[in-house]
């Protein structure tokens, strides 16, 4: 079974997103790569002593690839939600 692609439900906002990955990742101290976002799961995963790898990671346990995506979409996650908050005391 091949990798299949996420794409967001918003035509266009992977752009937006991948910039809202490499800010809320470098505000935790990670060195992002802005051209390439999604290379800090590489970091990620090195800080939490899991052989992540470019290519095929199938032997990877559902716990360790848990622990890698997961700081990086909850990350993302808070923020988009204190983002939310701040436009509502906005109006």
């Amino acid at each position: 079974m091949g990798r299949r692609k996420r794409k967001p439900l918003v035509a266009g906002a992977r752009s937006g997103l991948d910039q809202l990955k490499a800010n809320v990742m470098a505000q935790q101290g990670f060195h992002v790569d802005r051209t390439h976002p999604d290379a800090v799961k590489y970091e990620v995963a090195k800080d939490q002593g899991i052989p992540l790898q470019k290519g095929y990671n199938g032997r990877l346990t559902s716990e360790q690839a848990g622990k890698v995506g997961g700081p990086i979409g909850g990350s993302m996650v808070k923020e988009m939600v204190r983002m939310a908050q701040e436009q509502l005391k906005k109006q």
